[in-house]
C-alpha cells in the first residue's frame, strides 16, 4: 500500500512502490455484493439529474430523426419486456449482434443489459468464417441483424432483424401505465458484454466486459466531467459501436443525460461536417483517419459552419503530431482530445480532460480515476520511474474478466494481483502524462538495437511530400531485421527512394535509419485506424 507521503503530486509516482496513482478525484463505486446492471446504475444517474424533457437522447442528423429522454427510457424498458416474454432471453443467455450504428442499438443494449443478457456486438463487414469464430467464442441464443447482415448469420441461430416491424413492435410504448426496469437478480462481476479484440497481432480473442467493469467506467467520466451546461452536449459518434471506443462514448454520453447523434450505415466526411452545421454539435468522436480526412480537406473545411465545435475526441490508434498539428490551424478553438485504452480495459484508462491536457503535445493524457499504471522493463520485470520506457501494466476496476474460453491468454496478460500487460511500450513523464512508443511487438531488431516503427512513421508524415507511411522490419542476413518504410506520395509528387531515407538519416541516430522504400497506394488500416502491419509484413517479404 502506497504511503500518501511517498507519491509525487505532479506525476503520481510512488518511489516505495514504483506505481504510478491517479491524481484525479477518486470516483465513488457501489459496493460490489449489490446486485446492479449498467442500465439500473445509469437510469438512477438520470432520474437523480434528469435532463431537460425536451433533451433528444439519440438523433439521427440523417432523417432528423430523434428520440426525446422520456421516451428512450420508455423504450427501452418496453424492449426489455418484450425480449422476456416473446423471446424468453434473461439472465446468462446472450445476444449476438451484427449491425451498423443506428438509432436502435443504444436502446437493444441497455434492454439487453436489464435482464443480464450478454451483449457480443460485431462488425457488419464481418467475413462468415470471422462470424462464425465469434459466434463458436460467445455462443448466442439468439442474434439481432440488419437484413444486410444477416445472410452471414447460421441458419440455426434464432435471428430477429433489426429493420423490420417486428423489432419497431417490440420497442413502442402504449397508453398502460408505465414499465419498470427488471429487478436485478444477479451480481455485478456478471458478463455484460464479449467485445472481440482487433486480431490484428494474433487470432481474435473475445474480451468478457463486466457490469462493474462498465459502472467503474461511468463513474471515472462522473468524476471528471466539467459542470454541466444549461444546454446539454451534442456529441456526434462517428464510430462503430462494436468497438469499444464507441461502445463507451455510448454508454458514456447517455449516462451524462447528453445527446448521442448517430450517423448510420456507411460515414461520409462531407455530410458529418454538414450535420456538425445544421445541429449544432459540440462534440464528436472520430478515429484518427477521420481527423487525417478532415485535413486534407485544406481550405474547403472553410466552406462549413463548425464554430458549435468544442471538443474532437480520437481514440483506437495513435494520432501522428502533424496530423494535430494541421488540424489546429484548420480549427483553432477546437480541443483536440486524445485518450489511451484498450479493448481489455474497458476503453480509456488514460485520458486528456479539459484545455489545459489537450495542450501537451504528443500525450495521451493522464491516469484516469481509481487506476494504478507501471512502466515495467520487459526484460527484467522491474517498475522504473518517470520518464524511462518500458510496458505499460494497469491495475483497476475497469479491467476485463478475461478473454472467454482463453485461459491461457488470460493467464498470459493479467497477473495473479490485478496488473494487465498492454504489450504498449510507453513512458509518462513528471506531470503525469502518459507518452506511447510502440508495440513491444512490432519492435524492429537491428544489431540487437530495438526500433521503433512509430517513431519512423511521425518523422515520414512530417515530410511534405508524404501523405502517409507505414514502417515494417525486413529481413537481413547481416542485421537481423532493417527498418522497411511503405510511403504514399502526394499527388503530382515525384519524391524517390534516396531522398526518402537521406530524409530520415538526418534526423535519427544511425541504428534507426529506414533501408529500403517502397511506393504504395494506400496504407491498409482497420476501420479504427490500427495499422494493419501484418499485411504489409507480407507485401515486403513477397519483395524477397
Amino acid at each position: 500500500m502506497a504511503d500518501q507521503k511517498t507519491i509525487d503530486p505532479n506525476s503520481g509516482f510512488c518511489s516505495q512502490t514504483k506505481t504510478f496513482h491517479s491524481l484525479r478525484p477518486k470516483a465513488p463505486l457501489p459496493s460490489e455484493t449489490i446486485p446492479l446492471s449498467i442500465t439500473h446504475y445509469i437510469f438512477s444517474h438520470l432520474q437523480a439529474s434528469p435532463p431537460p424533457p425536451s433533451t433528444p437522447a439519440l438523433l439521427d442528423p440523417s432523417t432528423r430523426r430523434h428520440v426525446l429522454y422520456p421516451d428512450f427510457t420508455r423504450r427501452v424498458k418496453t424492449l426489455a419486456a418484450a425480449l422476456h416474454s416473446q423471446l424468453n432471453l434473461s439472465y446468462g443467455h446472450t445476444a449476438f449482434v451484427i449491425s451498423p450504428n443506428s438509432l436502435h442499438l443504444p436502446v437493444l443494449f441497455f434492454s439487453l443489459f436489464s435482464l443480464g443478457v450478454t451483449v457480443s456486438p460485431s462488425n457488419p463487414a464481418s467475413t462468415t468464417p470471422e462470424i462464425s469464430r465469434q459466434i463458436h467464442l460467445s455462443r448466442p441464443v439468439v442474434a439481432f441483424a440488419t437484413s444486410a447482415a444477416a445472410h452471414n448469420l447460421p441458419k440455426t441461430l434464432r435471428v430477429v432483424l433489426l429493420d423490420s416491424l417486428e423489432f419497431e413492435s417490440m420497442t413502442m410504448t402504449s397508453s398502460s401505465p408505465p414499465l419498470e426496469l427488471p429487478r436485478v437478480r444477479f451480481q455485478q462481476s456478471h458478463t455484460a458484454a464479449i467485445l472481440y479484440s482487433s486480431g490484428t497481432t494474433g487470432a481474435v480473442k473475445g474480451v468478457e466486459l463486466t457490469h462493474r467493469n462498465w459502472i467503474s467506467m461511468l463513474a471515472s467520466a462522473y468524476a471528471v466531467r466539467n459542470n454541466p451546461t444549461a444546454a446539454p452536449p451534442v456529441m456526434l459518434c462517428a464510430v462503430p459501436f462494436f468497438h469499444v471506443y464507441g461502445f463507451g462514448v455510448c454508454m458514456r454520453v447517455l449516462g451524462f443525460g447528453e445527446t448521442l447523434a448517430v450517423i448510420p450505415g456507411r460515414f461520409e466526411l462531407r455530410a458529418t461536417l454538414r450535420a456538425v452545421e445544421e445541429f449544432r454539435i459540440s462534440h464528436v468522436a472520430w478515429a484518427p483517419p477521420v481527423l487525417v480526412a478532415v485535413v486534407k480537406l485544406g481550405s474547403e473545411i472553410e466552406g462549413y459552419d463548425l464554430s458549435s465545435l468544442q471538443v474532437v475526441a480520437s481514440g483506437g490508434a495513435p494520432l501522428a503530431k502533424s496530423v494535430i498539428d494541421k488540424l489546429k490551424k484548420r480549427l483553432p478553438n477546437v480541443q483536440v482530445a486524445q485518450g489511451f485504452g484498450l479493448t481489455e480495459t474497458t476503453g480509456r484508462v488514460f485520458g486528456t480532460v479539459g484545455p489545459n491536457e489537450t495542450r501537451v503535445e504528443g500525450a495521451t493524457g493522464k491516469l484516469m480515476s481509481n487506476f494504478e499504471a507501471k512502466i515495467v522493463d520487459p526484460e527484467t520485470g522491474i517498475a522504473l520511474p518517470p520518464l524511462m520506457t518500458g510496458e505499460l501494466w494497469v491495475r483497476g476496476p475497469f479491467v476485463m474478466k478475461g478473454y472467454i474460453g482463453d485461459e491461457a491468454a488470460t493467464a498470459a496478460t493479467l497477473d495473479t494481483e490485478g496488473w494487465f500487460k498492454t504489450g504498449d511500450l510507453c513512458y509518462i513523464d513528471n506531470e503525469g502524462y502518459l507518452f506511447f512508443v510502440d508495440r513491444i511487438k512490432e519492435l524492429i531488431k537491428y544489431k540487437g538495437y530495438q526500433v521503433a516503427p512509430a517513431e519512423l512513421e511521425h518523422l515520414l508524415l512530417s515530410h511534405p511530400d508524404i501523405v502517409d507511411a507505414a514502417v515494417v522490419p525486413y529481413p537481413d542476413e547481416e542485421s537481423g531485421q532493417v527498418p522497411m518504410a511503405f510511403v504514399v506520395r502526394r499527388l503530382g509528387s515525384s519524391v524517390d527512394e534516396s531522398q526518402v531515407m537521406d530524409y530520415i538519416a538526418k534526423q535519427v541516430a544511425p541504428y534507426k535509419k529506414i533501408r529500403r522504400v517502397a511506393f504504395i497506394n494506400e496504407v491498409p488500416k482497420s476501420a479504427q485506424g490500427k495499422l494493419l502491419r501484418k499485411e504489409l509484413i507480407k507485401l515486403a517479404l513477397s519483395k524477397l
